[in-house]
């Protein structure tokens, strides 16, 4: 049995955390293969390592100097290190960091040394190898990830590893050149590990104690989700609730390997597991409740809609026009709704309303700004009954008025449109009618 455990920037912010950090990999021998992030901010008014060398790159770009920047990121790494009482010394690779700055190496390859060097002290703090990132995780010509290659090389690479540390974030392009993940990379790494270590779980360690039923900042004390399947997460994660990289869930998923995400300052919580599929009930009818606010929906009427083939490829082809996604589609007889993002949509909605005409000829076309969608999602909708009447009377007991109701044909999710304004009252309610009274 092997994991795989990944560590993020609050949890590597300091010596303090990175010896809660040790105590937690060394109570589980499974935990063999760790992969850190560079180290976050140790409080509010902290700058992450990862900002800092973003910054300090920034003066390389403009021919400023950059040393007195580059010391500075090296002094909280030696505060690491004389905080933990190892016997390391990075100055050797700030040289070669600083020569390859010189040199122009790149904003990735900038970018990618706060993981690189917390790798080196974490392998370092553990007695496992170091395992460089560049040398086992690649990217195509294009950019693009490229996921066979990289679990050929690094499945080889770790089967004859009994333990190892693999910096997240980063990996090498065709030619060596680093090519960094997006933001919030080091969870995709951790997946890509997992799966090219066959590992029975990759936990995820962070801040928080999991995922949580709705927003801490608009719910006080929200319940925390136990179990979610791999779909939950993907609508809740799309609207905006998510404690992990999205693209972090597919290397797993693929392998069968659940995701445990727990909380380095509080390691006896079980957290929440994500899972493909589970027969365990949720604990209440839905899991979560997510939303975004800044959208308009685009009102089209046409008397006899429904009879007329191809109307709505039609109006789908004014948006395409126009370079504008959709979100949501509700329509009736002789209506149809599409709701799209408003700051996407401002600067074009006269263009879209010329095309609609012209491609789709309908009635009339009424927009409407400054609405919000909420994503109710949960497994336990499907076997309950009324969970849309039990959203409606919660919103109308609230005094919300309800701009659209769209469930999609999984009974997995309902999307509700509302008011920016109603927004936060709108959460509250559903919140309050589903996890509230059942507590």
């Amino acid at each position: 049995m092997k994991k795989v455990v990944k560590f993020g920037g609050s949890s590597l912010a300091s010596a303090e955390q990175f010896a809660k950090v040790g105590k937690i990999i060394r109570a589980d021998e499974q935990r063999r293969y760790v992969v850190p992030s560079a180290p976050g901010k140790r409080n509010s008014k902290d700058t992450k390592v990862t900002d800092m060398l973003y910054a300090c790159y920034a003066l390389v770009e403009e021919e400023k100097e950059f040393r007195v920047p580059l010391m500075k990121i090296k002094e909280r790494y030696d505060s690491i290190i004389n905080g933990l009482n190892l016997k390391l010394s990075l100055d050797e690779e700030f040289k070669k960091i600083a020569e390859n700055f010189k040199q122009k190496a790149g904003v990735d390859y900038a970018a990618s040394r706060g993981e690189y060097l917390n790798g080196i002290i974490m392998a370092n703090y553990l007695g496992y190898e170091f395992i460089d990132a560049a040398e086992v995780i690649f990217f195509d010509e294009d950019g693009n990830f490229d996921a066979n290659k990289t679990d050929e090389v690094l499945s080889k690479r770790l089967e004859k590893t009994k333990s190892a540390v693999v910096p997240g974030f980063y990996g090498a392009l065709p030619d060596g050149t680093v090519k960094t993940f997006s933001r919030g990379g080091s969870d995709i790494t951790g997946s890509i590990v997992a799966k090219a270590v066959h590992a029975s779980v990759y936990e995820n360690w962070t801040d928080v104690s999991g995922f949580l039923v709705a927003d801490p900042r608009i719910i006080e004390n929200p319940q925390t989700i136990k179990t979610i399947t791999y779909r939950e997460l993907r609508e809740l994660s799309y609207m905006g609730a998510s404690v992990l990289h999205e693209d972090a869930v597919f290397p797993v998923r693929k392998a069968g390997i659940p995701i445990n995400i727990r909380n380095t300052n509080a390691p006896e919580d079980e957290g929440t597991w994500i899972v493909e599929s589970t027969c365990q009930a949720s604990a209440f009818t839905i899991t979560g409740i997510a939303g975004k606010k800044g959208f308009v929906s685009v009102n089209i009427d046409k008397d006899m809609m429904n009879s007329e083939v191809g109307f709505g490829r039609k109006v789908l082809q004014a948006f395409e026009e126009n370079d504008i996604s959709f979100e949501h589609m509700p329509s009736g007889i002789d209506t149809m709704t599409v709701f799209v993002h408003q700051a996407e949509f401002e600067g074009k909605e006269q263009q879209v309303i010329s095309s609609i005409h012209r491609l789709a000829k309908p009635d009339t076309i009424d927009l409407e700004g400054n609405l919000a969608l909420i994503a109710v999602v949960g497994r336990g909708m499907k076997s309950t009954r009324g969970t849309a009447g039990r959203i409606f009377s919660a919103l109308a007991h609230a005094n919300i008025n309800v701009k659209m109701i769209d469930q999609g044909s999984s009974e997995l999710n309902i999307i509700i449109g509302v008011s920016n304004n109603d927004f936060e009252n709108a959460i509250k309610a559903i919140y309050d009618i589903f996890v509230l009274t059942q507590i």
